[in-house]
């Protein structure tokens, strides 16, 4: 018996392949899957079962294509938004074997209406549980998300509570394998790392920690979770089944010549770092590094759109093309690798962004300039423990909506936790056509302790 598991960095998304006597499981495979059959091959096993834990809304199922790839069927629990339509349902109790292997089902809903859960036993040693796959229900450090049902607020959390106890019950021996790892956008709190039991999440998580079921439910409706606008394309996608992502993701390597001449509606994403970005950029791009697409990308970008990427290298081009396709942006018509001191010596056009540093932005706030405003583009929860005075907040992810309400005229000073996100939110906004844009690369944490 084996498990392996898979993560998909910037995501954080973790899936899981599991085999025994020569017949092997994937559980919540991501879209770019070939490397599950692979993985099945070298360990000996054909891959017979897919299990998916829930509906996704952060990223494409590969359940339906793995599906075409191997001959496997796919399991569902019930309760779906709608018709899931590659899949079979699975239900409380039912049964899977792989030799000794045995998985068993526990409906788990809060998260969504469809979780459930998968148990893994071991039938040579026994009849206690050994781990259990508990999609977004359960996490290391922390519990699912329930807003995904806002006119069943109290319902949803209540049930999550339910599911949990359900979970609990296995046992402390058990293993936990949760959908998401730290990082990820389906929880807040989870713990750097991707291993834990039963045993130690009931003793140390503090939402596990709650005995009380209305405190339980009291906590989950005070949350506040953002919901990018692709969740709802993911939900529709992962009704009917995705295609595959083409097996050269490494986008075209473009010339500059080729480059201008794109249709004039391709949205340019520049992947690079944000010191490169802030340097010296393409104008009119969308400042989207590399590992913050999985996060910032489905708030900017739509289905539709055709893109063309500034990379540094076909490496970092192909990496970027690969998270685009897991949330379902598969448009990338190529890419531009500029060294930018010859991109301005053709005289093709560039821009920069200001930085400041903690003493300008010490005499900013002290002395505030005419015309001036500073812009706070963390998330709700950093500024509700963290306030930043004189700070007017916009969520990143609330600035293409949020635009109109600011004054392209005015000058704003854009600060986040590091610098990352203010770059982004920078870049929204000369898109938009603000002219008096620069970014504090700072930290929070320097601010504080120098207040």
């Amino acid at each position: 018996m084996f498990i392996q598991t898979f993560k998909s960095e910037g995501l954080s998304h973790l899936s899981y392949l599991i085999g025994n006597d020569g017949q092997a499981a994937v559980i919540d495979p991501r879209r770019d899957c070939e490397v599950y059959a692979e993985e099945a091959a070298v360990a000996g096993c054909r891959i017979t079962h897919i299990f998916e834990t829930h509906r996704n809304e952060d990223l494409v199922s590969g359940a339906s294509i793995l599906a075409k790839l191997t001959g496997a069927t796919v399991f569902h629990g019930p309760n779906a938004a709608g018709e899931v339509r590659y899949a079979q349902t699975s239900r409380e109790n039912d049964e899977f074997h792989f030799g000794n292997l045995k998985l068993r089902v526990v409906e788990t809903p809060g998260h969504t209406d469809d979780s459930v859960s998968y148990v893994l036993y071991d039938t040579d040693f026994g009849d206690d549980a050994v781990a259990v796959f508990t999609g977004d229900t359960l996490f290391i450090g922390d519990v699912g998300r329930t807003d995904f049902y806002p006119e069943r607020a109290e319902e949803v959390a209540g049930l999550l509570y339910d599911s949990l106890q359900k979970l609990i019950k296995l046992g402390d021996q058990t293993l936990v394998y949760p959908a998401h790892g730290a990082g990820s956008v389906c929880g807040d709190n989870m713990a750097d790392r991707e291993f834990s039991s039963m045993g130690y999440e009931r003793r140390n998580n503090p939402m596990m920690r709650i005995q009380s079921r209305q405190e339980f439910i009291r906590q989950k409706v005070q949350e506040h979770h953002y919901q990018p606008p692709y969740f709802r394309e993911m939900e529709r996608l992962n009704l009917k089944g995705s295609a595959a992502t083409g097996t050269l993701l490494t986008p075209t390597a473009l010339s500059p010549a080729a480059f201008k001449d794109l249709p004039p509606e391709t949205v340019t994403i520049d992947v690079r770092g944000i010191s490169s970005f802030l340097g010296a950029h393409v104008p009119d791009s969308l400042a989207l590094p590399t590992p913050m697409i999985p996060a910032f990308a489905g708030w900017f970008l739509s289905p539709d759109d055709t893109l063309v990427l500034v990379a540094a290298s076909a490496s970092e081009a192909e990496l970027a093309a690969r998270h685009l396709a897991r949330i379902g942006f598969d448009k990338v018509l190529g890419y531009l690798a500029p060294d930018m001191p010859q991109w301005a010596a053709m005289a093709e056009p560039f821009r920069a962004v200001t930085v400041i540093d903690l003493d300008d932005f010490k005499k900013r706030r002290d002395s505030p300039p005419e015309n001036w405003s500073l812009l706070d583009v963390r998330g709700k929860g950093e500024v509700d423990e963290t306030p930043i005075d004189q700070a007017r907040h916009h969520y990143t992810g609330h600035l293409g909506e949020d635009a109109g309400e600011l004054d392209p005229e005015r000058h704003y000073t854009i600060l986040c936790g590091s610098g990352a996100r203010a770059t982004i939110a920078a870049s929204v906004l000369m898109r938009r056509g603000f002219k008096y844009v620069d970014v504090f690369l700072g930290s929070v944490g320097a601010l504080m302790a120098d207040a």
